[in-house]
């Protein structure tokens, strides 16, 4: 077998193999994420490097490959840690209960869930972090829909539609910078080209939420929001102080200040915070049953690492709230970093399922017969497009699905005479948005874990994310805005 090469047929039967076993894990456990979803990885990842060993693949390729995936992650593996110690902290100090208590003051229902995606945008836009955007503001924004009776699931697409718009649009998002340098275009006609199919996709999508914001029903009362307001206020101290913190966080990130550098000073001075506003929360929650200075540094350590639930507080508001016994969700709860590390572990199962299939070639011999069958213009477009999100389900990296198809057809994009414009811009629409979609591709896995919902409950209503590759699709096919090379 040393001389031959691997097969189409033999090629698709470890990711044919991931994508039923994952199935069956979803309709069993209702979950991608759960241990049975890393399972289905490593089976893949085995029989991947079992076919790679029969076809003369060496181990230390196959080793090298895992390793250097794994190491890709890394960042995102210490965001994530960050994420949890975060949430923990603004908890306690009062930060997300206080943006809780004043977006039930202020926000009316119908409008909603057209705010939110809104918000969600403009604060994206201006840190060009989706992630940030989503771990920030978006928990918040999860609670006050919570409260106010609308699905969890929709709150979180309006979210994700926002948050995603501005990862793409911002010229200081990782993923956009990327996409311009690997299809060599210049960043700001990147981001002037993907106007053409990104602003349509997201006027579309604030219409649709402002439909449901209209046309939802809610039996929640004025006397019913100021109950939990007085729920939540007799808890803690709710001012307008806390606020400097999620502002500090946002200048920060808008200054180019690392994701992680901003995030480890957001835990820090919620910490600071809490101390500062809520030591009585913070003594109750020490288990020493001492009054003192270890008690409050006790309670904050608590708080970055495990589970915080003010679950009388949870009951409260959703008795004033009528939310039925199975529909009763816990809108002050933090799991801090414990909460991460199932998601760590699944990343770390799909960069190595990742690797196996990188270094055997399998990837490669899938490719080629994508690239001759792409000849007409739509066709390359939909090819590519196909391609991005085929990435998203196997490679479970954002920037794999960038990178990859970007280099793979920038070759037949120049046959073609089209601008590598066309190139950036398909690759954003179809790659970049849909990886949050994928309930086991590093995005996915991690949005999932940070609002606490499952990838396949929003993922119906993450409009903005479904739409984008459509609307690339509809342009291609009616040749609208299609740059052709001088």
């Amino acid at each position: 077998m040393c001389n031959k090469k691997i097969t189409l047929p033999i090629a698709l039967t470890p990711i044919v193999l991931l994508i039923f076993l994952l199935i069956i894990n979803i309709i069993i456990f209702d979950s991608a994420i759960s241990i049975a979803g890393q399972l289905s990885l490593i089976i893949s990842s085995i029989i991947t490097i079992f076919i790679g060993l029969q076809y003369k693949i060496k181990w230390q390729d196959i080793l090298y490959a895992i390793k250097k995936n794994i190491r890709t992650v890394i960042p995102a593996l210490i965001l994530l840690l960050l994420i949890g110690g975060l949430s923990g902290t603004w908890l306690i100090s009062g930060i997300i209960p206080a943006m809780i208590f004043y977006g039930l003051k202020i926000l009316n229902p119908d409008s909603f869930l057209f705010i939110v995606a809104i918000i969600s945008a403009i604060i994206s836009v201006a840190t060009g972090s989706s992630w940030s955007t989503i771990a920030t503001v978006g928990i918040a924004f999860l609670g006050i829909g919570t409260a106010i009776g609308i699905p969890t699931g929709i709150v979180a697409g309006a979210i994700i539609s926002g948050a995603y718009f501005g990862d793409k649009m911002s010229p200081l998002s990782e993923t956009t910078n990327m996409a311009a340098a690997v299809c060599e275009v210049n960043l700001f006609d990147h981001i002037k080209y993907m106007m053409y199919t990104t602003i349509p996709s997201f006027l579309i999508t604030l219409i649709i939420f402002l439909i449901i914001g209209l046309n939802f029903e809610t039996n929640i009362s004025s006397h019913q929001i100021d109950e939990a307001l007085n729920i939540i206020s007799n808890k803690f101290e709710i001012n307008l102080w806390l606020f400097l913190v999620p502002i500090s966080v946002i200048i920060l990130i808008i200054n180019r200040v690392s994701a992680v550098k901003s995030l480890f000073v957001g835990t820090l001075l919620g910490s600071v915070f809490a101390i500062i506003f809520q030591q009585d929360i913070l003594f109750e929650i020490s288990n020493l049953n001492k009054k003192n200075f270890i008690s409050l540094l006790s309670a904050n350590l608590n708080a970055i690492t495990g589970d915080i639930n003010f679950s009388q507080i949870n009951t409260d508001i959703n008795e004033v709230f009528n939310i039925p016994e199975d529909e009763r969700s816990s809108l002050l709860k933090s799991s801090g970093m414990y909460g991460m590390l199932n998601t760590i572990l699944l990343m770390i199962c799909a960069m190595i399922f990742s690797g196996c299939i990188e270094s055997t070639k399998i990837l490669t011999t899938i490719s080629k017969p994508i690239i001759r069958y792409a000849k007409t213009n739509s066709k390359l477009i939909g090819a590519n497009v196909g391609t991005c999100v085929f990435f998203n389900i196997t490679t479970c990296d954002q920037y794999m699905s960038l990178v990859v198809p970007g280099r793979m057809f920038s070759g037949s994009y120049k046959d073609n005479k089209l601008a590598p414009e066309n190139l950036s811009r398909t690759i954003e629409d179809s790659g970049t948005v849909t990886s949050v979609l994928i309930p086991w591709n590093s995005c996915g896995a991690t949005q999932s874990a940070v609002l606490g919902i499952a990838t396949l409950t929003y993922l119906p209503f993450c409009f903005f994310n479904i739409l984008s590759p459509i609307m690339t699709l509809v342009f291609s096919r009616y040749a609208i805005k299609i740059k052709k090379l001088n």
